[in-house]
């Protein structure tokens, strides 16, 4: 078996030893070049693989810690929201702002002014709230001025300021379905439910 071996090794280098001169010095490098040829592409593999998988723990980590940070101003906005839906809804602007001795006309600028203001005050909350929430609570504004414009229309603006709220509470009691207000906030307390549950699965 040795005798063998021994022979194909001497037929290999005689068979070396008659090729061309540069074929040969070729094979001799590709013997060295192509094991460190394997072996780089098998450490390339490894170090890529695990760059990946630190990159995307990172993205991970940075992920939960944004989390951390965005979900509370997230549900503060809702909350903020929410009370500004509250606070302006007719029926509980009403007695709010109501001065002895009050004309229709000054009870209708004080409404507004009094709904323009809490609208001032929370601007700032449409950056953490979905547009759909953010557009609902606009259009919910609008329709509260839109009413009491409508019906302040309707009156002397120097009758009695009680006159104005007694348009406001026929009109309310008539209304059937949910109001604006209660459209509103059911979806600003579906949206945070969903930011919640987002949070607590993370």
């Amino acid at each position: 078996m040795l005798l063998f071996s021994g022979g194909l090794v001497e037929i290999r280098r005689k068979l070396i030893t008659k090729m061309n001169p540069y074929l040969a010095a070729l094979l001799e490098i590709l013997k060295y070049v192509l094991p460190a040829i394997v072996m780089l592409g098998f450490t390339y593999m490894i170090v890529q693989k695990f760059l990946v998988s630190e990159l995307s723990r990172k993205q991970i980590a940075l992920l939960h810690e944004s989390q951390n940070v965005t979900i509370p101003l997230r549900l503060q906005a809702y909350e903020r929201l929410t009370l500004f839906i509250e606070r302006i809804q007719t029926r509980q602007l009403v007695p709010r702002v109501y001065i002895t001795r009050m004309t229709a006309g000054e009870r209708r600028q004080a409404m507004v002014l009094a709904i323009n203001t809490e609208w001032e005050h929370n601007l700032s909350q449409q950056i953490y709230v979905s547009r759909q929430v953010w557009e609902t609570v606009k259009h919910m504004r609008e329709q509260e001025l839109a009413l009491i414009h409508g019906l302040a229309q309707n009156l002397n603006p120097d009758s009695p300021a009680k006159d104005l709220q007694r348009s406001i509470a026929d009109y309310l009691s008539d209304q059937e379905g949910d109001s604006p207000g209660a459209i509103a906030l059911a979806v600003i307390a579906e949206e945070a439910k969903r930011v919640l549950s987002y949070g607590a699965s993370e």
